[in-house]
């Protein structure tokens, strides 16, 4: 075992695509540290995917789909089992009552819809019907208020589908997964992301229309000058734990 440890270099890293046993649409390519324990390895996937870490068992598959082994030793770093990039890993989740049970995260029709009444919409400033009655104020009354089709397609330019970017407000981190015209939810260009973590609405489908595809809630479309694409690298769950 320890001429296997000695094999792991201190920065080196594994793409892995993760699968669940209760979520068929989970299916993410995850970079991991080969440094990681087995533990670690999970409690980065708990904040992904809803699986605690006592109910989870992980399962190594290579990229011909043949199962390696069962990641059982918690203590081990996960290059112990010498995964490579394109390897699949596998939660199964052992817990019966899960939050991943019953299909509630993956159809959204089974969970709760925030509502708020017209009253309380209105009185909330910043919201795409103050900038459209800003917009109707500023023209003239013989002529009809319209956002144009190219509205914040200049912002676009440098927004490219595969970047990673950042989204206000929070501060949340992704991947670019479209841009373009998003007819149903208003003129002009629009951008989509898949969020690291599940902070967003949706898996990529708005209003019935597939403008993209990701895990259930880590997707979001946003227009363009909230977003901000560079180099900015998924965040480590325990970085904060840090002192």
């Amino acid at each position: 075992m320890a001429s296997s440890l000695q094999k792991i270099d201190g920065d080196e890293t594994v793409l892995l695509r993760v699968t669940h046993s209760n979520l068929k649409t989970f299916n993410p390519d995850i970079r991991f540290s080969l440094q990681l324990t087995v533990e670690a390895v999970k409690e980065k996937l708990w904040k992904k995917c809803g699986t605690s870490v006592n109910s989870m068992h992980l399962e190594l598959y290579d990229d011909t789909h043949v199962k390696i082994t069962d990641l059982t030793d918690n203590s081990k770093p996960l290059g112990f089992y010498s995964p490579l990039d394109g390897f699949r890993l596998h939660v199964v989740d052992l817990d019966p009552s899960s939050v991943t049970s019953g299909g509630w995260l993956e159809d959204t029709s089974l969970v709760e819809k925030y509502q708020i009444s017209e009253e309380a919409f209105n009185k909330r400033e910043g919201t795409f019907r103050k900038y459209k009655e800003k917009l109707t104020s500023q023209i003239p009354s013989n002529v009809e208020a319209k956002i144009p089709d190219n509205y914040m397609e200049d912002l676009c330019v440098d927004i490219k589908v595969g970047s990673r970017c950042e989204v206000e407000p929070g501060g949340k981190r992704g991947v670019v997964t479209f841009v373009g015209r998003a007819e149903p939810l208003g003129p002009g260009f629009w951008v989509g992301v898949q969020y690291d973590e599940p902070l967003g609405k949706h898996d990529g489908m708005v209003k019935g229309v597939r403008y993209f595809e990701c895990p259930p809630f880590h997707g979001g479309i946003v227009r363009p000058g909230k977003v901000k694409v560079g180099d900015y690298p998924e965040r480590d769950p325990f970085e904060e734990d840090e002192i």
